[in-house]
């Protein structure tokens, strides 16, 4: 726990509020105060830094630190529950640190409006007592996870996908680190964003609640932590697993043989190429086609294919007319297709549909083109009336 000194005594108005607490021999007025003195460090102010953030105000948590750069989006909401309509279009800190200061306004919240990088990492976590890991990407998630190790705090963490999440401690005195659980990370594009796959807005909640109450356990010192265990949740079948870990004699940073001794370039460690921060403008790729040239296409009558990757049930929430092949199927139906024909692939925002164009030129496809932005620049650029999503 930090150095400073623990208060001498909770104000009649701490008294009060934190009443179901003090009355629990597990907490009193001794574990309030330590909840009280500690610092924690919250990744992300989105789908489980949101429930993260909202009960250790509410637990009492004397300085909470915020890490994020984003603004509050629409479809934030379905899940993010500590923003709100009248936020969107505000920076998710400041929407964040109102509602915390709104739960409990004893709370002391640090903000810090930046993307946290192998530059700044160290930093911005040294004098935490946990970091709680709330991220989305894995660049992120092993750059956490170094920098926790070898500063030698606490990573409390947690994932989400569709309708599973997981959650555990890493990072402490004698148990595991994320390294151990996932030495290498997978291949760029194997795993969808929730952006792509979609997830169900309260499996957040459940998760983040996991990491708040770890994370209020380890400030206690009591009860048993998920150290060396990893909690399976599956909410589409109420069912919960779970796994033991262990630290990895072969682990690069947390090992006996340790061979990371400081931060490196996790993106390029993942394997993502990481765009300048003010890149040049970039010649039109021969590849794309502007959703508005693909509209020009279709009013002039064109002679081309036009196909849409996305999935049965994203082509019921909206469509502009072209022929579904989800991107799964598209191997074994190849041989519907005509070679010598022109084709348009589109998805919801490019990716899916850039992955069907490099699918089909492997297979002797030359005139293949992906539709700029997806069915999202379809709606910013020809017709607003199509639902983003």
């Amino acid at each position: 726990m930090s150095a400073t000194a623990v208060p001498v005594a909770l104000s009649n108005e701490e008294v009060l509020r934190y009443s179901r607490h003090l009355i629990l021999p597990e907490v009193g007025m001794e574990g309030q105060l330590k909840l009280k003195q500690a610092k924690v460090l919250c990744i992300g102010t989105g789908g489980l830094g949101a429930p993260i953030g909202m009960y250790l105000a509410a637990a009492g948590i004397g300085t909470i630190g915020l890490v994020d750069f984003d603004i509050v989006d629409r479809t934030n909401l379905q899940r993010q529950i500590i923003h709100g309509t009248k936020d969107i279009g505000k920076k998710k800190l400041d929407s964040a640190a109102e509602t915390i200061a709104d739960i409990n306004p004893n709370v002391n919240v640090v903000k810090y409006e930046v993307a946290l990088s192998s530059e700044n990492a160290l930093q911005i976590m040294k004098g935490y007592d946990v970091v709680v890991d709330g991220t989305d990407n894995f660049p992120t998630r092993y750059l956490v996870n170094d920098a926790c190790v070898l500063l030698g705090i606490p990573n409390v963490y947690g994932s989400i996908f569709r309708f599973e999440g997981q959650s555990t401690v890493f990072a402490t005195k004698d148990g595991p680190c994320y390294r151990c659980l996932y030495p290498e990370p997978p291949p760029p594009g194997l795993v969808p964003s929730c952006a792509e796959g979609g997830v169900l807005g309260i499996l957040p909640g459940m998760i983040g609640v996991m990491q708040a109450t770890e994370t209020v356990k380890l400030i206690l010192g009591k009860g048993e932590t998920l150290t060396g265990r990893l909690v399976l949740y599956d909410a589409l079948n109420m069912r919960f697993r779970e796994m033991r870990l262990r630290r990895s004699p072969e682990c690069p940073i947390c090992g006996p043989d340790r061979t990371i001794h400081q931060l490196i370039d996790y993106h390029q460690f993942c394997g993502i190429p990481q765009q300048p921060a003010q890149p040049e403008p970039a010649a039109a790729n021969p590849g794309e086609i502007d959703p508005a040239d693909v509209k020009k296409l279709l009013d002039a009558k064109h002679n081309f294919v036009f196909i849409d990757v996305r999935e049965p049930h994203e082509y019921q929430i909206c469509n502009v007319g072209a022929t579904l092949i989800p991107l799964g199927t598209l191997p074994q139906r190849l041989k519907e297709l005509d070679p010598s024909a022109e084709y348009v692939m589109h998805c919801k925002s490019g990716m899916r549909s850039g992955k069907a164009c490099d699918l089909l030129r492997q297979n002797g496809f030359t005139n293949v083109r992906n539709m700029k932005g997806g069915i999202l620049a379809w709606s910013d650029k020809v017709d607003p009336s199509v639902p983003k999503y």
